[in-house]
């Protein structure tokens, strides 16, 4: 069974949902809290919709506006809180997300899907800078947590899985590059002689009669 369709289908609606949960506020509050939670990473907010989201969530009944809140001669904020539904819908999320499986699509994995239009030498290059930057991120993720001890693992629980899936990338892209380097990945040679010389060897041509392989690039 599927994920549930649902009336406001963006996860920055979950996490709006998560905030006001607790009180009421307006706008402004609920974009400061989830940047300071670190949700805008996780859950790859964009923050031109948040308004739009807002409005869409208040349209069918999952916040209510409750008043209005003025600071010295800022506009006056709109103040939302959450309504029965609105709580009702995000617990009803929360435990399809937990249990759901749904199948989803990294970039990186697009780009794995295409790999063999790139030189074997080229690729390595570019899983090498991959990797760096993996590292650094794990780094400063690990760095982050441990800055802030006080904060009980309860809260912390998204980003260690996180760190975790990043790690795990990290340490499979090693792998990958150990064989490439070393010469043990299976059709290296192959694979470098069709980048050499432009000319398919009849093992990926008979693949490419059949629409398996796209032409390389130059």
């Amino acid at each position: 069974m599927g994920p549930k369709r649902r009336k406001v289908d963006n996860l920055l609606a979950l996490a709006v949902l998560s905030t006001v949960w607790s009180r009421p506020m307006h706008r402004y509050e609920m974009a400061s809290i989830l940047k300071e939670r670190g949700k805008d990473q996780q859950l790859d907010i964009k923050w031109g919709s948040f308004y739009t989201v807002v409005q869409n969530m208040e349209k069918h009944g999952f916040v209510v506006a409750v008043g209005t809140d003025r600071a010295g001669a800022r506009p006056e904020r709109t103040i939302y809180a959450i309504t029965d539904a609105g709580r009702q819908e995000l617990l009803d999320w929360t435990r399809e997300l937990l249990s759901t499986f749904t199948p989803e699509h990294p970039r990186f994995e697009a780009g794995l899907s295409v790999w063999m239009l790139l030189g074997p030498q080229e690729v390595t290059s570019l899983l090498q800078h991959r990797l760096s930057e993996l590292d650094c991120v794990v780094e400063a993720q690990r760095a982050a947590v441990a800055a802030h001890p006080e904060v009980p693992r309860l809260f912390l629980i998204e980003t260690e899985y996180s760190t975790a899936m990043l790690d795990a990338e990290a340490r499979w892209i090693r792998a990958l590059l150990a064989e490439l380097t070393g010469g043990t990945f299976p059709g290296l040679d192959m694979w470098r002689t069709w980048h050499d010389t432009g000319e398919l060897p009849d093992e990926i041509a008979e693949l490419a009669e059949k629409g398996a392989v796209p032409e390389p690039t130059d």
